[in-house]
């Protein structure tokens, strides 16, 4: 069987430099907020090419502390609105509402599953103040017309960058393109943590230690609350493992391209309609995502032989129960993409006769 991932294939090559990480941070007596944090905020922000970083619990969180922060600053308020991709995972509205703020959903392009950015002024109205773009499945979705409309109207540009770490842009990094970003270290993700960690990157510098108070019960100083902040930090065990496992993102997503250009040129299926390339550096391939009208079908025949997938993501958020005042809404792209995608395995672990072998059962099905 080839499931579709393997955790422990993933930190395998690693387990030696994670154990004596893991070791150090248990002998240094010292857990949270320590050396190790901050030796990783300093190390991430040189490969995204931003002045801080700022490590969190989790993904969800970093990008609610960006909104948070922007509130408490004055930059938003109160149901302002954020755009928002309509098909994107439910973490990136849930960061939006948990603040208060007003999601407006805009379709996606089908050529690329990221927003469409030639349908973003008509969504725009006196009370939006952003857009939250999200590198879907590895995919950066940013470029000089989201920029030049973000600036024509005054609008804060915040990455959502969970899937989309050592993506580029022209030479510039996810994390680095807009005016901040969240990224997730979720164990599966392109760098992945052991457990739970996420992180806020920027160049403004206000923010960034407004996030830093917010995710420490709002305190730049112990016992003093400047805000009513929450407790969210990435913990010396995590960082010290990201630390590690930084070093090979590079070389593990140029594999992770390897195995994309493989699926691209190998599978010949006119049932399957395969993902869009993107250019050379601005995919990191954390999915490979399929289309395929009967994805229950095509599921079980995968399984059959041998191939697990999983489906990214069943259901759209707008016809999620957490939304109910959404579900009468419709969105027929996003629909559409939700109903027909199939992510194939695809990771730094899988050998060239695995990826051999999800092509030929992808080009026998029928």
């Amino acid at each position: 069987m080839i499931p579709f991932l393997d955790l422990k294939g993933l930190n395998a090559p690693h387990k030696d430099e994670l154990m004596d990480a893991v070791s150090r941070v248990i002998d240094s007596g010292w857990y949270i907020l320590g050396d190790n944090v901050a030796s990783f905020e300093r190390a991430f922000s040189d490969y995204c090419g931003v002045r801080n970083t700022i490590g969190t619990g989790n993904g969800l969180d970093a990008l609610t502390l960006i909104f948070r922060a922007y509130k408490e600053l004055g930059i938003f308020h109160e149901g302002d609105e954020i755009l928002v991709p309509a098909n994107t995972y439910i973490a990136s509205i849930l960061a939006i509402t948990e603040n208060r703020l007003t999601a407006v959903l805009v379709e996606p392009d089908m050529g690329t599953y990221n927003i469409d950015c030639d349908l973003l002024e008509a969504s725009i109205s006196e009370r939006t103040k952003g857009i939250l773009t999200v590198h879907l499945y590895g995919l950066v979705s940013y470029g000089d017309k989201m920029r030049s409309i973000a600036d024509q109207y005054g609008l804060k540009i915040i990455e959502d960058s969970a899937q989309a770490a050592g993506a580029e842009y022209e030479g510039r990094r996810a994390g680095s393109l807009g005016d901040a970003g969240g990224i997730s270290f979720f164990p599966s993700k392109n760098l992945g943590a052991l457990g739970d960690a996420g992180a806020v990157t920027t160049d403004d510098d206000e923010l960034a230690e407004t996030v830093r108070a917010l995710r420490n019960y709002g305190s730049h100083t112990k016992y003093r609350n400047q805000y009513a902040g929450i407790n969210s930090r990435l913990d010396e065990l995590q960082a010290a493992v990201l630390k590690v496992k930084l070093q090979y993102l590079d070389s593990e997503n140029e594999r992770r391209r390897e195995i994309a250009a493989r699926y691209l040129n190998g599978i010949d299926n006119a049932n399957l309609i395969l993902p869009p390339k993107g250019t050379a550096r601005s995919h990191v391939w954390h999915l490979f995502v399929v289309r395929v009208e009967e994805r229950d079908t095509f599921a079980a025949y995968l399984r059959d032989k041998g191939v697990g997938t999983m489906v990214h993501y069943p259901v759209p958020p707008h016809k999620q129960p957490a939304y109910a005042s959404w579900n009468d809404r419709h969105y027929p792209i996003t629909e559409k993409i939700h109903k027909t995608v199939i992510s194939l395995p695809l990771n730094p672990s899988l050998t060239d006769d695995d990826a051999q072998t999800v092509i030929d059962v992808c080009n026998a099905y029928k």
